[in-house]
């Protein structure tokens, strides 16, 4: 027999009663090894798991499969001779209560298994003749070898309430009609599988979503790279030699970071509109005979977000490539100079190359920061002009500002749900290639 290094479902077939009995009722192999705090906690999960679950999680799974049938409506009273307001099933708190079912059965399968890996651990003790650890001795390897499972079971907590479940449920909508026709509690929603995800690939909406997905990629390639290429060359300005004063040039560049972006942003919508301060002073100098439509024209006003943007992002870059510009070595350019090569060809072949390559994790970031620009698009222009082709969205509408207007102004939230879906598969795929891509060069330097 195997003394060591036993599976759970091994040490099920070849253990004693013991093991066999731990895997009916949990905590019972601890109790009667004589590791009574233990026992009682995992004896105390069965028992308060499957009170709970008999009493509400089996209901909570049946709503879970019709997310309601009892409709809010007017019922007539006979005693009182009038018509009543009859609450009716919530469709949004039953789909969030079936999730928080399946997630509470999820913990206790997980401390079931743990239940069953600490009565193995005990059958080995006794297969071998070794000692049981008593409380003091488990608490000091708790204390010490599995201290991280201690420090991390709080967070995790949080991590599963505030994130996981908000997440399956804001993915689980992609696959319901809840929609401005179906707000609960008055009405209900029910599931309609992938059916959102065609009205938005081959649909209706697909007339807004393909448009919209490439003006956010046109958007989000231009915004990286004017604030990259741009920031490079501002760096080598200032850091040129028998450039004097450039801790003030610097200071006076990143003191547009110290004010908050959307204050920027504000000012420049009131500088740029029809009757802001731009327009009011070209038209006083007699230099434009009407307004510029900065903000209300569909063309224009792209190239405006992108050149603000500029003003945004530049800074920030300029501030990264001077301490790496500060750190390259010397003595490679020296060697360029001496070999014969202008400033162009330096730049070019030495400085540029290392610069792309120590700032290409923070571009890859950029760019997809920039997927999901809100405060740019919104503050600038609220994602106008509006445009009648569209499903409620305009002509500067990121995906992503596109998904805050169909959740608030329209209350479509399963065609917002599956474009974030979809904005979130699109950020992972270029990710993933992009860091893998960066991977390789780096393996390859």
């Amino acid at each position: 027999m195997q003394k060591q290094g036993l599976t759970v479902l091994k040490a099920l077939q070849v253990g004693d009663w013991r093991m066999k009995l731990s895997a009916v009722i949990m905590g019972s192999s601890q109790l009667l090894h004589g590791q009574v705090l233990k026992g009682i906690w995992f004896l105390a999960v069965e028992i308060s798991f499957f009170t709970w679950f008999l009493m509400r999680g089996i209901k909570s799974l049946n709503y879970l499969l019709t997310l309601g049938t009892h409709k809010q409506g007017f019922v007539f009273d006979k005693k009182l001779g009038i018509n009543i307001l009859q609450q009716g099933d919530n469709s949004m708190l039953l789909l969030l209560f079936g999730i928080a079912t399946i997630l509470v059965v999820s913990i206790f399968l997980y401390q079931y298994w743990v239940n069953l890996k600490s009565a193995r651990t005990l059958l080995e003790f006794d297969l071998n003749h070794s000692k049981v650890p008593n409380l003091k001795e488990d608490l000091a390897k708790l204390l010490d070898s599995k201290l991280h499972i201690l420090l991390m079971s709080i967070p995790m907590i949080g991590v599963l309430a505030f994130t996981i479940l908000p997440l399956i449920y804001m993915i689980s909508i992609a696959f319901t009609n809840y929609d401005h026709n179906h707000l609960p509690p008055k009405n209900l929603f029910t599931w309609v599988g992938f059916e959102n995800f065609g009205n938005v690939l081959s649909g209706d909406v697909a007339g807004t979503f393909f448009p919209l997905l490439g003006w956010t990629l046109v958007w989000a390639v231009m915004a990286t790279a004017t604030s990259f290429l741009f920031g490079v060359l501002l760096a080598m300005l200032i850091n040129a030699k028998g450039i004097k004063g450039k801790k003030v040039y610097r200071t006076l560049f990143i003191l547009t970071m110290a004010v908050p972006q959307f204050i920027t942003l504000l000012i420049m919508n009131n500088l740029l509109n029809d009757s802001g301060m731009v327009n009011t002073m070209l038209m006083n100098w007699h230099l434009i005979s009407h307004p510029i439509p900065f903000l209300t024209d569909g063309t224009l006003a792209k190239v405006t977000v992108i050149v603000v943007n500029m003003w945004i992002g530049i800074p920030a870059t300029m501030l990264v490539t001077t301490g790496i510009l500060q750190n390259l070595s010397q003595d490679q350019v020296e060697a360029a100079e001496i070999d014969g090569a202008n400033k162009f060809q330096i730049f070019r072949d030495l400085t540029f190359p290392q610069i792309l390559f120590v700032m290409a994790p923070s571009l890859i970031q950029q760019f997809i920061g920039n997927i999901n620009n809100f405060n740019v698009i919104y503050l600038l222009t609220s994602g106008g002009p509006m445009n009648s082709n569209y499903y409620n969205a305009g002509d500067t509408d990121l995906l992503v500002t596109w998904l805050y207007k169909l959740t608030i102004d329209s209350a479509d939230y399963n065609l917002a749900s599956v474009i974030g879906i979809l904005i979130f598969t699109l950020s992972a795929i270029f990710s993933l290639f992009a860091y893998k891509r960066v991977n390789k060069m780096s393996n390859l330097g």
